[in-house]
């Protein structure tokens, strides 16, 4: 029996990130995909008490999903579980070195990607330390429809896989860890991933965006038992059942639709009396007869922290103040993202939410020789093409300007 077990389906973001760690780590496990399988589907429920993807066994023991696997390496207690149960050592691929390198790119969704792209076509030799939600929200993400070149649409992990082959094709090096430190105000720049050290003559910054939750005490209690970030992960737990999905942008629509697959009924609940998604999205879901909706309203709680599942929501009318409780097995959270910026915190120039402010038509911030591109930067379109847009600007701007000597003003 393999020390490591892994549950895990098609296009499952979280997945993927927990695979990408596993495997920097040179961890051998046994890979468990349920996605058709009925049997592993239930298997995995009865053995984890969770309904959500992946889950993860060290030694016969559950460890949790994406979150929990993270933290303990977080917490330096992931490689001790994994010598343990002698599941394989750690590994990286690129060590820490004297080298100062041309370009650190900190981040690898479409912007980072397109970045390194462009930089490892140039001869800039870029290391992309990718962190541990390599992909960024794409990785999460349903059918992509609107991304040029895939007239079908195409998964967004799917989208995020080839991206990334493409920049590793033309010899950009990866490191699958979070940048832990940075420093602009020495030259060259220094960016720490743990206790590994890496200097550059210049910084791209495309760390996006996170998803942000209600901040409810229930729904983070119940997180992984009928509480999700992600339909496409964990959206054929609830097959059969009634969900509620929170919030009105592409991002909210598109989980309802994808749930219809699954769900018998899904309602959206919205604090507005209109929906924010764009009109293509808003006439799917308005013509789907699985797909209601509760408007001008917001959920207060999460109902079955003592059962340890969901077992319905509460929600307020925000014009009348009636509080009511609605049955449900799965709730869906899609309210918006935070910019991934506090790295930068007091070193660069953002605006009051924490974007990265960029020079007019530039993605030149307010420190030379760095730039910024993607959702950390875009408080705008936030789309995928064009963070790999401003991921090209970003690579071409700092290629000029090394080839003009900035790195040695």
């Amino acid at each position: 029996m393999a020390q490591v077990e892994f549950y895990t389906r098609e296009w499952c973001g979280f997945c993927t990130q927990a695979k990408a760690l596993l495997d920097h780590k040179g961890v051998e496990y046994r890979e468990i995909d349920v996605t058709r399988d009925l049997a592993l589907q239930q298997e995995v429920m009865e053995r984890s008490g969770r309904r959500t993807l992946p889950q993860i066994f060290i030694a016969g023991q559950s460890i949790g999903g994406w979150d929990e696997l993270s933290a303990l390496d977080d917490r330096g207690e992931l490689d001790r579980m994994l010598a343990d149960a002698g599941a394989g050592g750690t590994a990286d691929a690129a060590p820490e070195t004297d080298e100062v390198r041309n370009m650190i790119i900190v981040g690898s969704g479409p912007a980072g990607l397109t970045a390194a792209v462009y930089a490892a076509r140039a001869n800039l030799a870029p290391l992309c330390i990718e962190g541990k939600q390599a992909g960024g929200q794409l990785t999460i993400t349903t059918d992509v429809e609107n991304y040029p070149g895939f007239p079908d649409g195409i998964m967004g992990p799917e989208l995020m896989i080839l991206f990334r082959k493409q920049a590793e094709r033309f010899g950009t090096e990866f490191v699958s860890s979070d940048a832990t430190r940075v420093d602009l105000s020495q030259r060259p720049f220094v960016v720490e991933v743990g206790d590994k050290v890496y200097r550059s003559r210049t910084v791209v910054i495309s760390t996006g965006a996170s998803a942000m939750a209600l901040g409810l005490e229930s729904e983070q209690k119940l997180l992984g038992h009928g509480v999700s970030m992600c339909a496409t992960c964990d959206g054929f737990f609830f097959k059969g059942q009634k969900v509620f999905v929170v919030g009105g942008g592409d991002t909210a629509i598109e989980e309802a639709t994808f749930l219809t697959k699954f769900a018998d009924q899904v309602t959206v609940v919205h604090r507005r009396d209109e929906l924010r998604a764009s009109k293509i999205m808003q006439d799917r879901a308005f013509q789907n007869d699985k797909i209601d909706f509760l408007w001008d309203s917001e959920v207060i709680e999460v109902l079955g922290v003592e059962e340890n599942k969901v077992r319905a929501v509460r929600v307020r009318n925000k014009k009348t103040g009636e509080e009511t409780e609605h049955e449900c097995g799965g709730f869906f959270v899609a309210i918006g993202h935070k910019p991934n910026t506090d790295l930068f915190k007091d070193q660069l120039e953002t605006n009051d939410v924490g974007y990265l402010i960029t020079k007019p038509d530039s993605t030149a911030t307010s420190i030379p020789g760095v730039y910024a591109c993607g959702d950390a930067q875009d408080h705008v379109f936030r789309q995928a093409v064009t963070a790999a847009g401003t991921g090209c600007m970003a690579a071409i701007e700092a290629e000029r300007w090394l080839e003009a000597g900035g790195a040695e003003g």
